[in-house]
Parts: structure tokens; sequence; C-alpha cells
């Protein structure tokens, strides 16, 4: 089996939480929905987060200080749904959702189970994505119990951009 094929079908496997990410740099604001993110040190606390580098919110996030990481609640997968299958090329997402200014001047969405700012401390090239290694500043939970977005419930969403 060729390595390539053999990843894939390890990938296929998977079923991992969903992020939305949100960003504010230069007067702009931007979001996306996220797969690749992961808490990556227990101490000193950091979390990886991949954006795409065919993403707008990318773009943005090339000169922002800080990202807001989100976790939605599963029955609000039409937020996820927002903000990965637009694009803010063409849509204002945030004027269809409920959200507020955070730390740092982040957009954060008033409906997720869990969100957190992060001081972006590191870029890299990830491939077909930029990796920003967060360490967190402040965060916030909503208190409800549930089960947030997984990838198998938006494996089917056409994304507002390529990946």
């Amino acid at each position: 089996m060729k390595p390539d094929t053999a990843f894939d079908d390890f990938v296929d496997v998977l079923d991992y939480p969903m992020f939305v990410v949100t960003v504010q740099a230069d007067g702009e604001s931007g979001g996306c929905l996220v797969g690749f993110a992961t808490q990556a040190s227990i101490d000193p606390p950091r979390f990886l987060v991949g954006l795409s580098t065919e993403n707008r919110t990318t773009s943005i996030a090339g000169t922002a200080t800080h990202l807001a990481v989100h976790l939605l609640p599963r029955e609000l997968v039409k937020v996820a749904e927002l903000f990965g299958g637009e694009t803010g090329d063409a849509v204002d997402k945030f004027e269809r959702c409920d959200w507020h200014v955070g730390p740092e001047g982040t957009p954060v969405l008033d409906s997720a189970l869990a969100w957190f700012v992060g001081e972006i401390i590191a870029r890299f090239d990830m491939g077909d994505h930029v990796g920003h290694l967060l360490a967190p500043v402040a965060g916030g939970a909503s208190g409800a119990a549930g089960r947030p977005v997984f990838f198998d419930d938006v494996k089917d969403l056409n994304p507002g951009h390529g990946a």
C-alpha cells in the first residue's frame, strides 16, 4: 500500500472537534471553520491552529496579534456552516450571527460552548495551511452541557474557499 493511501485511510476514520476561529486586524474582521487545531502544550499552555492559505481569514490573521477559538454546540451547526460554507469575500458572516467584541478586539461568538483568545506567538508554514501557535490570554464558557460540532457533522459542507 502506498503511504499516501495508508494515510488517507487513517484520516478517513477520524472524527474530531471543529472550531470557528475569528480575527480582527487593521479594521477588518474574519472568521472560518477550522479542523486543523489542537492543544500543543500543557505547561505553558499552547494551542495550534492551522488556517488554510486560500482563506480570507488567513490574510487578516497575517497582521493580527490574537485569534479567538470557539467550540460551538452541535445544535448550532448552522453557525459552523456559515463560517465554513461562506467566504468573507462575499458575505459579512458577523451580520448573520450574534457576537461581541472580546479581549484584544477579537470577535467572540455568543453561541459558543467555550472560547478563548490567544496571542499569536509564532507562525509557520504547514503546506496548504499556516500554523498559528497561540498562548491563551482570556476565555469563557457558556456553562451549557452539550456535544460540540465534530467533523462528521460538517463533512459534506461545500467550503467557501478550497482547503
